[in-house]
């Protein structure tokens, strides 16, 4: 994470701040204030969007659909606050056949479970189609994302977006570790577009580099997320000034503002730019070095993820397990296309060309351990037992 965000945390642990209200924690207040400024500006969101400072994108990703579902039931009629959704109005919800099951969760614990949803197709990268969007109407709530969690590939929002304020439809955008790309005057055009959805949700601690927890939801209609979140007490003092409970889930939290706060500053507008570059570049490198070593990179790399796969299912998934198991770099695996793939994310500042070298090093090792291991197990049989006669093995290595 960026040096000056840490020591920052550090500081507002030491501190101990309740974030909910200025009166508790002004410094708090004030901080987030300045964030939401900076961040709605860097990110070329709508002037006025408010921000909320949760924990991650998936916290954020629920108060953005809550505030759309709250806003399209409003708008007919009803009122989920005070009624509930029993006997509600029915909403229509799109998704992106490639959707985060992030979102999947949010919908359910917000009333609209995967009975009510339409899923969108994709292209093989991930993207929705836009010729795939059926006719959109005020009862819909469409969710699109910027950087596909396998393929990084942005969904085609100047295509979709439009059509869908046009119709009055809610679009939330999950843009967990993409919707940093406006950041930087290279990737910016990956989110052509964004700035006309209702909400989005992104993580500081992913891209930006600031530390855990930090998820951000934004909304461009201030007071849909203020009702959305919305708690009153004879013993909560709201105020002129910005008062952050307003804008999340929680009342008590820390002072999570400070340190994204620090990030920010210490980067400044051009510094986020070329951290954002910096990594999609080393992530290019990476698929380059991979692909140099025999790998199949089955992604068309656009940010900072990389999708890699060996000649075999099984050879993709024992290189995998032997690449975690040497400690050298770590990545996940996933599911691409029905078959296996090593998933590759360039995600920190710190990481230098050696990295990126040592770990296609540490794959291409990996897999030869991995062919060794297979090929053994193939070419290993019992062999007869007569007499008491031990079993006898042929290896072949």
């Amino acid at each position: 994470m960026v040096p000056a965000a840490l020591a920052a945390k550090w500081l507002a642990d030491t501190w101990d701040q309740n974030a909910a209200l200025y009166v508790i924690s002004p410094v708090a207040s004030v901080l987030e204030s300045l964030c939401e400024g900076w961040l709605v500006s860097l990110l070329g969101l709508p002037p006025g969007s408010a921000a909320g400072f949760v924990s991650g994108t998936s916290t954020a990703t629920l108060c953005g659909l809550a505030a759309g579902r709250d806003t399209l039931l409003r708008r007919q009629g009803w009122d989920a606050d005070d009624r509930g959704l029993f006997g509600a109005p029915e909403i229509r919800v799109l998704l992106g056949a490639q959707a985060h099951s992030t979102v999947y969760k949010a919908l359910s614990i917000l009333g609209l479970g995967k009975a009510r949803v339409t899923l969108l197709p994709a292209d093989d990268q991930g993207r929705v189609i836009p010729e795939g969007v059926p006719a959109l109407d005020d009862r819909t709530l469409l969710v699109l994302q910027a950087g596909n969690v396998n393929t990084g590939a942005f969904d085609p929002f100047a295509a979709i977006c439009g059509p869908a304020r046009a119709a009055g439809a809610w679009v939330h955008v999950d843009g967990a570790f993409g919707l940093w790309a406006a950041a930087s005057e290279r990737r910016r055009e990956l989110t052509d577009g964004v700035h006309l959805a209702d909400s989005w949700s992104a993580d500081a601690h992913k891209t930006l580099n600031a530390p855990y927890d930090n998820g951000i939801v934004f909304c461009r209609h201030r007071e849909a997320l203020a009702r959305a979140m919305h708690m009153t007490g004879s013993y909560i003092v709201y105020s002129r000034e910005r008062d952050g409970m307003r804008y999340t889930p929680d009342m008590s939290r820390r002072a999570r503002g400070v340190e994204i706060w620090a990030t920010l500053k210490a980067l400044g507008r051009r510094g986020v730019g070329e951290l954002v570059d910096d990594l999609c570049d080393k992530a290019l490198a990476l698929a380059a070095g991979l692909e140099s070593q025999g790998f199949a990179v089955r992604n068309r790399v656009c940010f900072n993820q990389v999708l890699a796969a060996c000649a075999s299912p099984a050879l993709t998934e024992a290189t995998l397990a032997a690449l975690q198991a040497s400690g050298e770099c770590w990545c996940g695996g996933a599911v691409w296309a029905g078959e296996p793939v090593i998933r590759l994310s360039v995600c920190s500042y710190a990481t230098t060309a050696e990295d990126i070298q040592r770990s296609v090093r540490a794959a291409a090792h990996a897999r030869e351990q991995a062919a060794r291991t297979l090929q053994g197990r193939t070419t290993t049989a019992p062999g007869p037992i007569a007499g008491g006669a031990q079993p006898h093995r042929e290896t072949t290595s």
